[in-house]
């Protein structure tokens, strides 16, 4: 498989590769469970929890500021892509449309399938952070998350949840689907941190 479908990262790059990992040749599609299909006239992400409740639709988003974004994506699986443009929606633009409760510290992504992951609200109100709907400046694949995904690039990439519809705001921190099934409750690449100690 080294080789063919990836390769150790050149002398210049190794500071961009975290350790373990390995550059991919393409943009690998790794999912849990079946890609829902999603009617993007009945889009809608919704806000709740410890903070004012509200829903939007993908014409909310569209209407604010977009912006392109280069970030280099680690996966958990050991496979990173350096310098993946996309176009999308500063998370920070984004929080400034709601209301957030202070006691807030910890935030649930849900997605359409079902599928949720936590995030600490420091690892997420940032300004490399965003919401995805173009990729290498095409629209998203569905496989890719289609119509809109978030990126944290700082974490792996399972935080960064595909297919996402909702925050739901938090006290105390939560587990979502990977991190109750044994992955790290953070996911910090420069870390290790892939699976949980306990």
């Amino acid at each position: 498989m080294l080789g063919k479908f990836f390769q150790k990262p050149q002398k210049e790059e190794s500071d961009r590769v975290p350790q373990g990992q390995y550059l991919t040749k393409g943009f690998p599609v790794l999912t849990y469970g079946a890609t829902p299909k999603i009617n993007i006239d009945e889009w809608e992400f919704k806000v709740w929890g410890l903070a004012k409740p509200a829903t939007f639709t993908l014409s909310d988003f569209m209407a604010l500021p977009q912006h392109q974004f280069t970030a280099d994506f680690h996966c958990v699986t050991r496979w990173s892509k350096l310098h993946v443009k996309w176009t999308g929606i500063k998370v920070t633009d984004f929080m400034k449309l709601i209301s957030v409760d202070p006691k807030a510290a910890h935030i649930m992504e849900h997605s359409y399938g079902g599928y949720t992951t936590n995030i600490a609200i420091e690892d997420f109100v940032r300004e490399e952070n965003f919401f995805a709907f173009k990729v290498f400046d095409e629209d998203l694949s569905t496989e890719h998350g289609a119509p809109m995904r978030l990126v944290v690039p700082h974490l792996y990439a399972w935080k960064s949840a595909k297919w996402i519809n909702g925050l739901e705001f938090l006290e105390r921190e939560e587990l979502g689907f990977w991190e109750r099934n044994g992955y790290h409750r953070r996911g910090e690449p420069w870390a290790e941190e892939r699976y949980s100690s306990f």
